[in-house]
C-alpha cells in the first residue's frame, strides 16, 4: 500500500499529533533509510513546519501531546517524545510532566533519543542545506547541480538522491552515497528532499 494511503488510514484522516484535517502531509521521522509508514507520521500544515524548525514553536499547540504520546505507533510516540523534550529544554514544566510519565520500548527509546542527541548537535554548530533548511543525519537530499566526482571517474548529476546522509565535523559538508560510492559533498549543492508524496 502506499505511503500516503498506509498513513491516512492509520489516522482516520487526521494529524497524528493534534487531530486537525487541515492540509495533511507526510513526515519522515529520522533516521529513515527507506520511506515507509512506520518511519513516518501524517501531520497538519501547523505540525509541520514547528517540527521542521521553519517556525517558532507555539508551545501551548504542542500540549495536543498530552494525547498523542500515548499512541500505539511507534513513530508518534518517538515524534511526541522528542517534541516534549525540545518544550521541556524551552522551560515548558507541563512538557517535562509528561515525559516522566512515557514508556517506551527500549528500541523506541533508542529512536527517539537519536532525535534529541541530533537538536543537541544541531544547536552547536547546524548544517544546512542551499536554502537555509537545516539537515540531520539520516536525512534524504538531491543535488542540485551537477557535480564531478573525484577519484570516483564519474559525475553525479543534478537531483540524484542522496540518502541517510551522515553529518560531519565541518557544518558545510556531509556524507553520502553516490552510484554506489561514499563521498563528501558540500551543503551548498544539496537540497533537502520534498516529503515523500505518493503519486
Amino acid at each position: 500500500m502506499p505511503i500516503n494511503a498506509a498513513l491516512t488510514e492509520r489516522s482516520n484522516g487526521c494529524c497524528e499529533l493534534c487531530s486537525s484535517t487541515n492540509e495533511l502531509s507526510i513526515f519522515e521521522v529520522p533516521p529513515v533509510k527507506e520511506p515507509n509508514s512506520d518511519k513516518s507520521v501524517l501531520v497538519c500544515s501547523t505540525c509541520f513546519p514547528q517540527i521542521e524548525k521553519t517556525v517558532e514553536m507555539d508551545n501551548n499547540h504542542w500540549r495536543c501531546l498530552n494525547d498523542s504520546m500515548w499512541s500505539q505507533v511507534p513513530a508518534v510516540q518517538v515524534t511526541a517524545f522528542r517534541l516534549l523534550t525540545r518544550l521541556s529544554k524551552a522551560g515548558e514544566v507541563w512538557a517535562q510532566d509528561l515525559l516522566d510519565m512515557m514508556y517506551m520500548e527500549d528500541e523506541q527509546k533508542a529512536w527517539a533519543e537519536y532525535g534529541v542527541a541530533a537538536d543537541e548537535i544541531e544547536a552547536v554548530a547546524p548544517t544546512r542545506d542551499s536554502n537555509g533548511v537545516v539537515l540531520l543525519a539520516g536525512d534524504n537530499v538531491t543535488l542540485i547541480k551537477d557535480l564531478e566526482v573525484k577519484g570516483g571517474n564519474f559525475t553525479a548529476k543534478r537531483g540524484t538522491p542522496v540518502r541517510n546522509i551522515s553529518l560531519t565535523d565541518n557544518p558545510e559538508h556531509i556524507e553520502g552515497r553516490v552510484n554506489g560510492v561514499r563521498i563528501v559533498l558540500l551543503t551548498t549543492y544539496l537540497k533537502k528532499m520534498p516529503l515523500f508524496e505518493d503519486k
